[in-house]
């Protein structure tokens, strides 16, 4: 009874403790609800973003009353707060004032407090720190995220998150599907840098209602609204590699016809809320060209393929009293051409370049035409609550042509996508001095995937020596996967916050599944948060898709023997089946410290996430350096007797401070451990004996560990900032037979070995990005450089000399392919009442 006393006493204790709360809404001059608008307290990087219904929540903090609200196309407004407070901030969109107005400067990577999710909010501060030409790069300041190249050859680049590969990460376009399947390989490329107002990153699991995919965690990007954005805004940038790029966007309000007098004088009689009506439009433009033939080390491969992109937008806002719509739609053209010159200068025995002609030259020749779209409508049902209805529907067609010397890979993707919801808000109640709300999220979706994709080979005439055997897969197959989702969500004043939902989905493919999740946060003092989340994750693997940077190789794709039902060894087209659903648990465990030092504030934080597989689809590089051999870690039992594994353990701690005014600094450091079971033939076996052994072994061309120091000064008055970021990328381990047919003698330093390890492992790497900006009232002018310690992975394509035999692999990428980058960029705008 003494120990139910006590306890009882600490949580009123904790709850007595607790600060006040700050709620309120963040509208537009003209009346409009500002979805993601950022609020937080001036000189932290405390603060939080407004939900659908411009809604924000946010607990005191004892070294500022300030408070205060952004929102871009608006004048940020700074509030001074005193106790509890349910406030209506209205934003006045840009207008140049002849007075200055001296505001305080947040961080540009925000977390919430108060959130259950662990979950980072970059906005378009810390997106502008550097060049972010796309979504692939808006990260080179972020130390959650690694970004690499995926292979030597196409320029195209990957992420990491908690150790894993980005095909684990639910990639969503304003919370509707966005980078998957077939995209995999270049959609992040696909998004440009100046079309995105935030992006929101989440680790670990995340809401079910944005479906079962997401493993290690969520990444959502957010783009310029037409209600807000600058009626015409250009962005241009040209760095040293002759890549450039042009940005056009803008957003425009189209005058309707409101009801007639004679009506509204009617609803005013009958005391009726007559509803206003508006409607915006916006386009999105962006043109990117790659110029320059680049071939720094002479091996007459390309570091990066001359490209050509051209993006366009149309998005669509309509609200009308209680109900709102938006759309959008995209279409897009990509080509990449690379490989290898005909014409060029190669060293000879004495280290001479001479004239060189190439019969036959191994070129890359990627074409990408896609097309997307989505359309929301929402409906609020009740204005006291904000009790509402949903309905998302999505699509998108997304079609290639690549060749990769004599492979080709000819794939279509057809997408469909619908969730319904019903969010059901419940009033809160006063209890021991604090406000409870709480909320319930059911409905219902349905995923349509169909592919059209053909992996087959066209050697040209008098070519002896090719990758044998030769291979052709067809992988046709569509699956239709309906479900039903609940998620309910509850906040204790500031003290607790819970969501926790599960999920009912049936594939055509692998059956029925479920998917529970769960994320808690408990702050039982201002000064400290901890969080905690578990729940499963999902994905319908795609074996060329998620492995397309193995294509500009000799290696061949191997599947016999280890328990497909049909191995496609043939020189016939065959269907593979047997690919499992990749099935994985992941948990994870944070805090962070708010530590007051005189007028600023320290964010302390530190986490660790695990992520287990219970099944899922190995792409196995060791068993020969001519092959990459696929099969479900299932398989692995049969073959051996061993159950196999595959995870991530990931660890990080992070301090972020402004440090004097305007000045701001974020250090971290994560150490990662990613280990995978894979199978080694056993010489010595017997007749009767397993003629394979399982190993677990570090998962091949992983970074162990990162360490990031980035830096930013704003001057007064915001007329020039200074940015400076510092990585430290740990070292790897190298696909066994990689030694085969290069540094045979370690004659590189970049390489290693440890004693009583036959592996070999690339060390750690150093670099640097610097940018300044300089502002204007309606335009900025920033120059940058990336790589500036210059350094590059020594001859990244092995066998360059002989791209069609055995032993060419451009797949080996794991540091940069190029060095030092300037770049230099120009932003202009005119406001809205410009």
């Amino acid at each position: 009874m003494k120990r139910i006393t006590l306890l009882f006493l600490f949580v009123i204790i904790a709850f007595a403790s607790r600060a006040a709360r700050v709620t309120g809404v963040v509208l537009s001059d003209e009346g409009y609800a500002l979805i993601g608008a950022n609020v937080y307290w001036a000189n932290t990087g405390t603060g939080s973003i407004t939900d659908l219904d411009g809604k924000f929540s946010l607990e005191t903090i004892k070294e500022t009353n300030k408070l205060v609200c952004s929102y871009m196309g608006y004048h940020n407004d700074t509030i001074l707060v005193s106790g509890r407070a349910d406030l209506t901030v209205v934003l006045v969109s840009n207008i140049y004032l002849d007075e200055v107005t001296i505001t305080e400067r947040k961080l540009g990577v925000i977390r919430s407090r108060v959130a259950a999710f662990d979950t980072q909010t970059l906005d378009g501060a810390e997106l502008c720190k550097a060049a972010c030409c796309n979504l692939s790069e808006a990260f080179e300041t972020n130390a959650s995220v690694d970004v690499a190249y995926a292979d030597a050859a196409t320029g195209a680049k990957t992420i990491r998150l908690l150790g894993l590969s980005g095909t684990y990460v639910q990639l969503l376009s304003e919370n509707t599907p966005g980078v998957r399947g077939l995209a995999q390989a270049f959609g992040m490329e696909y998004i440009p840098g100046p079309w995105m107002q935030s992006v929101q990153v989440s680790k670990g699991t995340s809401s079910v209602i944005n479906g079962y995919e997401a493993t290690t965690g969520q990444i959502n990007v957010e783009f310029l609204k037409p209600q807000t954005q600058d009626p015409i805004a250009v962005n241009v940038m040209l760095n040293t590699e002759l890549h450039a790029e042009v940005n056009v966007e803008g957003g425009w309000q189209i005058p309707l016809k409101d009801e007639d007098e004679h009506e509204h004088e009617h609803h005013h009689e009958e005391g009726e809320h007559c509803h206003h009506k508006s409607l915006y439009t916006g386009i999105l433009g962006h043109w990117q060209q790659g110029f320059m033939t680049m071939d720094e080390n002479h091996d007459s491969f390309l570091e990066m393929p001359k490209s050509t992109n051209v993006n366009l937008a149309n998005r669509w806002f309509f609200k009308s009293g209680d109900y709102t719509m938006q759309a959008f739609v995209r279409g897009l053209y990509d080509r990449r051409l690379g490989g290898q010159l005909a014409e060029m200068k190669m060293p000879d025995a004495e280290g001479n370049l001479v004239p060189t002609t190439i019969d036959n030259p191994y070129k890359i020749d990627l074409n990408t035409w896609r097309i997307d779209g989505y359309l929301k409508n929402g409906i609020v049902l009740n204005d006291e609550t904000g009790s509402s209805i949903g309905i998302v529907a999505a699509a998108s067609h997304h079609n290639q042509a690549n060749a990769y010397g004599i492979r080709n890979w000819n794939a279509s993707q057809t997408n469909a996508y619908l969730n319904a919801i019903c969010q059901l808000n419940f009033e809160g109640s006063e209890r021991l001095g604090m406000d409870n709300d709480h909320r319930l999220s059911a409905g219902l979706s349905i995923n349509f995937d169909n592919y059209r994709e053909l992996l087959h080979f066209q050697p040209f005439p008098g070519l002896t020596q090719v990758y044998l055997p030769p291979v052709d897969l067809n992988l046709d197959r569509w699956e239709l996967t309906p479900g039903i989702f609940a998620e309910y969500s509850l906040k204790l004043d500031e003290v607790l916050s819970l969501v926790a939902g599960v999920r009912m989905d049936y594939s055509t493919t692998y059956g029925l599944f479920f998917t529970p999740r769960v994320n808690v946060r408990y702050s039982p003092w201002e000064w400290w948060s901890i969080r905690a989340s578990a729940g499963l994750g999902y994905r319908s693997p795609n074996l060329i898709a998620d492995n397309a940077a193995m294509l500009p190789s000799s290696r061949n794709i191997l599947t016999s023997d280890m328990g497909w039902t049909k191995s496609g060894m043939h020189s016939e087209a065959q269907w593979i089946e047997g690919p499992a659903q990749e099935r994985a648990v992941n948990s994870g465990i944070s805090t962070t410290f708010y530590i007051p030092l005189g007028k600023k504030e320290l964010q302390l934080s530190g986490e660790y996430y695990y992520t287990g597989f219970m099944n899922c689809l190995i792409a196995d590089m060791d068993q020969s350096p001519d092959a990459v051999v696929f099969y479900n870690l299932s398989n692995v039992h049969n073959l051996t007797g061993v159950h196999g594994q595959s995870y991530a353990q990931n660890m990080q701690v992070e301090a972020t401070m402004e440090i004097l005014r305007g000045w701001t600094m974020t250090a971290a450091f994560r150490f990662t451990d990613v280990k995978q079971t894979t199978l080694k033939l056993r010489e010595d076996a017997k007749l009767g004996e397993d003629k394979y052994r399982a190993l677990l072994r570090q998962k091949p061309l992983t970074n162990r560990f990162k360490g990031i120091i980035t830096t930013s000064y704003q001057t007064p008055l915001k007329k020039w900032q200074f940015d400076l970021t510092a990585q430290f990328n740990g070292g790897g381990r190298m696909p066994d037979g990689f030694n085969n047919y290069f540094l045979n003698d370690l004659q590189s330093k970049q390489y290693y070995r440890k004693e009583n390890d036959p592996s070999l492992y690339y060390k750690w790497y150093p670099q640097l990005m610097a940018q300044i900006t300089k502002y204007w009232r309606t335009c900025s002018l920033y120059v940058g450089a990336e790589n500036m310690t210059n350094f590059k992975q020594e001859n990244p394509v092995i066998g360059a000399d002989a791209p069609y035999e055995a032993g060419f692999d451009a797949s080996m990428a794991w540091g940069p392919i190029t060095g030092w980058k300037i770049y230099a960029g120009f932003r202009w705008s005119i406001s809205k009442d410009e």
